[in-house]
């Protein structure tokens, strides 16, 4: 493992005691330019996980408290007049930062989850008719309750597709939630976590994940098993280029983190789930009984992979 993602890792660790690979699988959404989605319950630890990622990196970051009254400009900004001036002048919303952590993404109504999506696509806002920027590195690390929770509101399909990997955390080990109750991390180690990298850092090491080599044949697995998904009787939508785009860059950020200049299959297999769960739509909402999950693993054994 490279060193500087080695102690990235450590330094979320002393927050997040939770399962490892949630830890690993963020940090590769990071180093594959991604966008995360943290669902789970209540009280689980989305909010001290995207926390501990944002404060171990030197950058700029805000967190957006999502409700149900917030508007679009809340978000983006908004031009106020400015009578010295007599001028309109800009006033950025947080979401210029370079970490931004969307907290209950799906308390909030659709028009102002919509604000994120020229964000989270294209790095940029329109405000006025002017394209503003946003500073790189750019992650949204937004949080969500199941959906079925009172008082949410579903995230459509486009903007789901905005983020490269949805996980769960799951409920802790005992021997973790005991860790949790006796040193309460998110109280006493989260307000002095140190940053451990810098935005140039992480600039370097998403380069570091581009250049890794993916070979042609891994290239036609990831094909075919899009096109397997697409033409399943129990999938409404298919993988769209975008998500094998999404499961291509995740596989090489995934070489990286675990020190290798080349895509291996483990790297492919290891994030169909939280890069490909969330882009599906089964027909009838969950077919014959069958998770999406479960009509991924059909899928998964259905297309050979490469020898």
């Amino acid at each position: 493992m490279n060193v500087q993602i080695n102690i990235l890792r450590e330094n979320i660790a002393k927050v997040y005691y939770g399962p490892a690979g949630v830890i690993d699988r963020a940090i590769c959404c990071l180093l594959a330019r991604g966008h995360l989605l943290i669902e789970d319950v209540p009280g689980v630890g989305k909010t001290v996980l995207a926390t501990s990622i944002a404060r171990s990196i030197d950058c700029s970051f805000s967190r957006i408290q999502l409700t149900p009254d917030m508007l679009p400009s809340d978000i983006v900004g908004t031009s106020v007049f400015d009578r010295n001036s007599s001028d309109f002048i800009f006033r950025p919303g947080p979401i210029f930062a370079n970490i931004v952590l969307a907290d209950e993404v799906n308390r909030t109504p659709p028009r102002t989850q919509a604000a994120l999506l020229e964000a989270m696509n294209e790095s940029t806002v329109s405000v006025d008719g002017v394209v503003k920027q946003l500073p790189l590195p750019f992650m949204v690390i937004a949080t969500q309750n199941p959906c079925e929770f009172e008082g949410t509101y579903a995230l459509p399909e486009n903007q789901l597709d905005r983020f490269l990997m949805r996980i769960s955390l799951g409920y802790p080990s005992p021997a973790d939630e005991t860790r949790v109750l006796s040193e309460r991390p998110g109280s006493s180690n989260l307000p002095a976590l140190q940053s451990v990298l810098h935005a140039a850092d992480v600039q370097e090491l998403q380069s570091a994940a581009d250049r890794i080599h993916v070979h042609d044949s891994l290239l036609d697995y990831i094909v075919r098993f899009a096109n397997a998904t697409r033409k399943h009787a129990d999938l409404l939508v298919g993988l769209s280029p975008r998500g094998s785009l999404a499961l291509t860059q995740s596989a090489k950020a995934t070489a990286l983190y675990r020190g290798r200049d080349h895509v291996i299959p483990q790297d492919i297999t290891d994030n169909i789930r939280a890069v490909c769960a969330h882009r599906l739509i089964p027909r009838g909402g969950v077919a014959s009984g069958r998770s999406v999950d479960q009509i991924l693993m059909t899928v998964r054994e259905s297309v050979p992979l490469p020898l």
